[in-house]
């Protein structure tokens, strides 16, 4: 964790590009390598990196914040975090995971799509997790949904995570399940997801989740999640919530909403 890259961004005239497409370079034996901001794989192979260019450099504050708001609902509601049971769903390589423990969470599994984010969370906090799996929650097999029932998660957490084609709605869905009635639920997403204008599929998930009766909303606050490559602050929100009555199977299907949406 202790190693420093040499990160360049990119020129001025190449700075308007959305976040998807936003990508730096790191200077490695003498040779210039371009990475996305959303190569995960490649930046979690790369001890130190993550933290380098989202938490020192883009200075991201979404895991206290969502953390933060966490802690202030369960106050409200005379609970401990030391009571939940927390699923963390894009785990990456286990920064929101350490937040949640160092405020006392009972036990915390991880969930990622690729290998490299769990080596990366062993390799550089090896002692926040209970278990850590590679999944795709979107083809969970009905031994993987039972082995996680067995859990009895009450929390489920998603930070920096939702909405850039990293999990769709389909996985989120799978993942929200797993929350019984009564159990609380705390992620971040882009300002515009709550706007009616924004039809992309998990935008239009978050707000059908919220407006019907399945998810009562503690906190929702907007803050800068972290500023881009020019300064610029990136308004998110964070919002957590308590799950009033179960989802059913066939929710999304209802919502005519597309699974594989990720944006």
């Amino acid at each position: 964790m202790s190693h420093r890259h040499h990160i360049q961004f990119p020129s001025t005239q190449e700075h308007d590009l959305s976040q998807s497409e936003a990508y730096f370079h790191i200077i490695e034996d003498g040779q210039r390598v371009k990475l996305l901001f959303h190569d995960y794989d490649a930046i979690f192979t790369r001890p130190g990196l993550y933290e380098q260019l989202f938490y020192d450099r883009l200075m991201c504050t979404s895991p206290q914040k969502v953390t933060e708001l966490l802690q202030r609902s369960l106050a409200a509601e005379m609970k401990s975090c030391s009571e939940l049971r927390v699923l963390d769903l894009g785990a990456g390589n286990g920064i929101m995971a350490e937040m949640i423990r160092k405020v006392g969470a009972a036990r915390v599994v991880g969930v990622d799509i690729i290998p490299e984010a769990r080596t990366a969370a062993y390799r550089d906090r090896p002692m926040v997790y209970d278990d850590y799996w590679v999944a795709d929650f979107t083809a969970l097999t009905d031994d993987q949904k039972q082995e996680l029932k067995e859990w009895n998660f009450d929390c489920l957490t998603s930070v920096a995570a939702l909405g850039f084609g990293d999990i769709p709605p389909g996985a989120f869905f799978e993942a929200l399940r797993l929350i019984p009635t009564g159990g609380w639920v705390a992620f971040n997403i882009k300002e515009t997801f709550l706007d009616h204008t924004d039809q992309t599929g998990f935008s239009r998930f978050v707000r059908e989740l919220i407006f019907p009766k399945y998810l009562r909303v503690y906190q929702l606050e907007r803050y800068v999640h972290r500023v881009s490559m020019e300064g610029v602050p990136l308004q998110y929100y964070a919002l957590v919530g308590r799950v009033t009555a179960p989802i059913p199977a066939d929710f999304l299907t209802n919502a005519d909403i597309d699974s594989t949406d990720a944006r």
